[in-house]
This record gives C-alpha cells, sequence and structure tokens, in this order.
C-alpha cells in the first residue's frame, strides 16, 4: 500500500485479517501522527458498512464517536434545525491511531518516513495500491495510463479547529462587508471541533487573505464568526488557503496498479467525508478480491465494474453541492427558511417530497415561514 491514510490502511487491515498468509506492507512518506486537519464525519450508512466489514476496528471507532441526529443552518442569525440527518464525528488523528493498532495487531507491516518517487521505489509485490492522497506521485508517473483530470473550484476554505464544542454538524453563513463566508463546523471529541472557514474568491481577494500570515488569517476569521465561537480561538493544523481540487481517473488500475481514495477521486466535503469514501473503497476493492478470487487484474476490473457507478452517483452529487457554495455571494439574499430550504436540494439527490419525509419538523418550520419571509 502506497499510503498510510484511512484508506491504505483499512484495506491493509480487510486483507490480512482476511487472509493471515499475505505479507501486506503500508508505505507512507510522512510520520505516524503527520495529518491534514481535524475532524471527520460519518454518515449512520457509512458507519453501518464499517460494522459489516470489520465488527473489532468497527467497535473501537464506535466508542470515539460524537454522535447527532440534526444538522443546523444558521442564515441571518436565525437557527433552523434540519431533522433526520444522523451523523458522527471522530479525530481524523484518532482514527488512524486506531487503525494502525489493528494492523499491527494482524501483522500488516508499517513503514512511515519512508520516501518514494516511483512504483519502483516500493520493491516487487503482486498488487500495488496507490493510496497517497489528492497529489499522488505514483498516479502522476503513470498519468498516460489512469488518465487523471483534475480542476480547482475558485472558492478558497482554510481547515480549522476550536475548543468551542457544537452540539450537531451547523453550516453558518456571514455577510460581511468585504463579502460572503461560510463555516463548516461540528464537534469531534469531548474537547475539540472541526470549524472549516470558506469564502468565495470576490471575498478572499477583498480581505487580502493571500497576503496574510497563518495568525492574521485566524485573528480575521475569529472575528467574522465572534458570535459562533463565543471567544474561543481557532486552532490550525496546516491550515493554509486551498481550493478544493476536483479529482477523477479515466481508467481506475493497470497492470497490478489500482487507486482507491482521493488519488482516485474526490468528493466536496460539503457532502460526506472524503475519508468515508476512501474507506468505502477500501471495501469494495477487499470485496473483489473475496468475489473473484486471487486473480489482480479480474479483481481489479471487477472493482472498478462494481464501484464506479457508485463512485459517480455520490461524486455528480457532491458537485451539485460544490458549485451551490461556488454561487454563495448570490444565495445570501434569499430569506433564512427558503435559504435552508435551497440548501438542502443543493445535490440534486433530495427533492421536496423527500425531505418532507425525511425532515417534517423542518418542513412544518418552513411552510410556517413563508407567509412571513419575503
Amino acid at each position: 500500500m502506497a499510503g498510510g491514510g484511512p484508506a491504505g490502511l483499512y484495506l491493509a487491515l480487510l486483507m490480512k485479517r482476511a487472509d493471515p498468509s499475505h505479507r501486506i506492507r503500508v508505505i507512507d512518506r510522512d510520520g505516524p501522527d503527520a495529518t491534514f486537519g481535524f475532524g471527520v464525519v460519518f454518515s449512520e450508512a457509512a458507519l453501518g458498512y464499517l460494522g459489516e466489514a470489520d465488527p473489532q476496528s468497527y467497535a473501537a471507532i464506535e466508542r470515539e464517536l460524537e454522535i447527532w441526529q440534526d444538522i443546523v443552518i444558521v442564515h441571518r442569525d436565525v437557527r433552523m434545525p434540519i431533522d433526520g440527518n444522523g451523523f458522527s464525528g471522530i479525530g481524523r488523528l484518532r482514527l488512524l491511531q486506531i487503525l494502525r493498532a489493528f494492523c499491527e495487531d494482524v501483522g500488516v507491516e508499517l513503514s512511515f518516513n519512508q520516501e518514494f518517487a516511483s512504483a519502483s521505489d516500493l520493491g516487487s509485490s503482486d498488487l500495488v495500491v496507490i493510496a497517497d492522497g489528492v497529489n499522488s506521485i505514483l498516479r502522476d508517473e503513470y498519468a498516460p495510463s489512469f488518465g487523471p483530470k483534475i480542476e480547482h473550484l475558485t472558492n478558497r476554505f482554510a481547515w480549522y479547529g476550536t475548543t468551542k464544542l457544537f452540539d450537531t454538524l451547523t453550516l453558518t453563513f456571514r455577510q460581511t462587508v468585504a463579502g460572503s463566508f461560510v463555516a463548516h463546523h461540528y464537534r469531534y471529541s469531548p474537547t475539540m471541533s472541526t470549524f472549516i472557514v470558506e469564502c468565495d474568491a470576490a471575498t478572499f481577494a477583498k480581505v487580502g487573505f493571500a497576503g496574510m500570515t497563518d495568525a492574521e488569517s485566524r485573528t480575521y476569521c475569529e472575528g467574522v464568526f465572534a458570535p459562533d465561537l463565543d471567544g474561543h480561538s481557532l486552532i490550525s493544523n496546516r491550515s493554509i488557503w486551498r481550493q478544493f481540487p476536483l479529482v477523477e481517473n479515466r481508467h481506475w488500475w493497470h497492470g497490478n496498479q489500482v487507486l482507491i481514495g482521493d488519488a482516485l477521486r474526490t468528493a466536496h466535503f460539503s457532502i460526506g467525508s472524503g475519508t468515508r469514501l476512501a474507506l468505502e473503497d477500501a471495501i469494495a476493492l477487499f470485496r473483489a478480491f473475496e468475489a473473484v478470487g486471487p486473480n489482480v487484474s479480474a479483481a481489479l476490473a471487477h472493482y472498478e465494474a462494481t464501484r464506479r457507478p457508485i463512485v459517480d452517483k455520490l461524486t455528480s452529487a457532491a458537485l451539485g453541492s460544490a458549485k451551490w457554495y461556488e454561487s454563495i455571494a448570490e444565495k445570501m439574499a434569499i430569506p433564512p427558511y427558503t435559504f435552508a430550504f435551497d440548501y438542502m436540494q443543493r445535490s440534486g439527490r433530495v427533492d421536496e417530497a423527500r425531505l418532507r419525509a425525511a425532515a417534517p419538523r423542518f418542513m412544518a418550520a418552513y411552510d410556517r415561514s413563508r407567509a412571513t419571509e419575503r
């Protein structure tokens, strides 16, 4: 496995547990505790997949989860709970620690701080799993075979943490004299929350974030979201301003090499955790070997054939969500409940009928608001 993130570790665990005779090695260029960001989110459905694939590691993960049943949208200081949205959060580093411990227990070889610039640096093997992230070196080495396409959204975001604890996954929208902002925030441990700040390109330029230090950016964002942070500070962890990369590949495998996780594709964080999708990739690849046996080419073909239709639907929905955020400046003029109603349909997967069935309390409040919102 090239890459010691969630996808590589989880696949290594599943493969080694299924057949202890496999020699499985996970190689990562960074140290074991080097990770970008703070918390990650899982839906109830995603947790179900983890529980089915490996009950033992899931039990350890479940003990660490922060759980909530609603999400909340805040617009013009109106707090609007959306029922029917069960999610859980966990620290990304804690998740990696759990998966590493289980990998060690079953005999997976873990090699950290090991540089590699080519597949040849990994040594010979029957299968090379490329799980080294968005900026994958190995994917780019074989770009003619995989056919990667990478574009960047125009919005900017910075992934912070905070000691302010939030009851639910919350999307807080704020309009300032400089422009439009949104924070994606949720608790992921008893003491910490993720706090992702996003703004459109015009706001980013007007504020002058590109010329600010990390401390200056944090101070500015703390001011924008002062009513929500309640005096708590933002905490950095490689929290530079980024444009979200949209990654896709024409082909998922080549020879004995296969892509999973962010090296394969990305999905905007506004609709689901990339970590969740990476773990589901690992499960799908593992199931492919279960289905067809040790024939590597047959298993990789099966993996792509069965997983690609699912991924295409998810990434299509994620793109719809991302495009909604790209037009945030236009959306800010919409009154609160109409704004929230529009937000919930952003991916194209949730129409009014589905929303009425899943979120009756929100829809009742939305119906009442229509008489007064202008």
